[in-house]
C-alpha cells in the first residue's frame, strides 16, 4: 500500500495485545491518544463487542502505511487507518457525537508523549477574535510602536497562545503597529506646530 500520512489511527484488544503496549507506543516518541477502554459498545444486533481501544499515532511527517503496519503489529493490532482528521477521531474516542452508543468519560483518554489536541484543533471564530482583541489590547495598554517589542513581551510573559497568534498573523499586527507610529508620530508633530 502506497498511502502516505502524518496521522493515523489503529483498534488494539486487551486479549491479544502485550502487557506492555503502551511503553512499546512510549518508545516510538510519537504522540499518541488512546480511547478509554469501548468495553459497552454494541453491534448493529445489539451483542456486545469484543472490548478495545482506539489508538490515534502522530507521525511527525507523512509516514507510510508499511511503517505504521509494523507498529500496529507489534501491538497485534489489526490493518491501521489513515486519518484525514485528527480532531474528528479523537471526539470519537468517546462517542461524543454518536449519542446512540455508550459515552465514554473523556477524562479517561491517555495521551503519550505529549499528545494535546489542542495542537490538531482549529480555533472557532469567536476564539479568533478574542485572541486576536487581546493582542490588540496588549500593544494599545502598552503603547508598543515595535512588532518585535510584542513578540518580546508576548514571549517574555508566557503569552504563548497570543505569542502564536501574533507570530502568525505578522501583516495585520506589524501594520496595525505601523499605524499606531505613524498617527503618534503626526500628532507629535502637528502638536509641536
Amino acid at each position: 500500500m502506497s498511502v502516505k500520512k502524518r496521522n493515523w489511527a489503529m483498534v488494539v484488544y486487551p486479549d491479544s495485545a502485550p502487557d506492555n503496549w503502551i511503553d512499546i507506543l512510549q518508545l516510538t516518541g510519537l504522540q499518541c491518544a488512546i480511547s478509554p477502554l469501548h468495553d459497552k459498545d454494541l453491534d448493529p444486533t445489539g451483542l456486545p463487542k469484543k472490548p478495545h481501544w482506539h489508538v490515534i499515532c502522530c507521525y511527525s511527517g507523512p509516514t507510510s502505511y508499511d511503517v505504521v503496519k509494523r507498529l500496529a503489529d507489534s501491538l497485534n493490532a489489526p490493518i491501521p487507518q489513515a486519518l484525514e482528521q485528527v480532531k474528528g477521531y479523537y471526539r470519537y474516542l468517546t462517542h461524543k457525537d454518536n449519542p446512540d452508543k455508550y459515552q465514554y468519560d473523556e477524562c479517561d483518554i491517555r495521551t503519550v508523549n505529549g499528545f494535546d489536541i489542542v495542537d490538531y484543533c482549529d480555533l472557532s471564530k469567536s476564539e479568533t477574535r478574542e485572541i486576536k482583541s487581546r493582542v490588540q489590547m496588549i500593544i494599545r495598554r502598552l503603547d508598543i510602536y515595535e512588532y518585535s517589542d510584542l513578540l518580546d513581551y508576548l514571549l517574555d510573559n508566557q503569552l504563548l497562545t497570543e505569542y502564536d497568534y501574533a507570530s502568525e498573523h505578522t501583516i495585520l499586527f506589524d501594520g496595525y503597529i505601523r499605524s499606531r507610529r505613524y498617527k503618534s508620530a503626526k500628532l507629535n508633530s502637528d502638536y509641536k506646530s
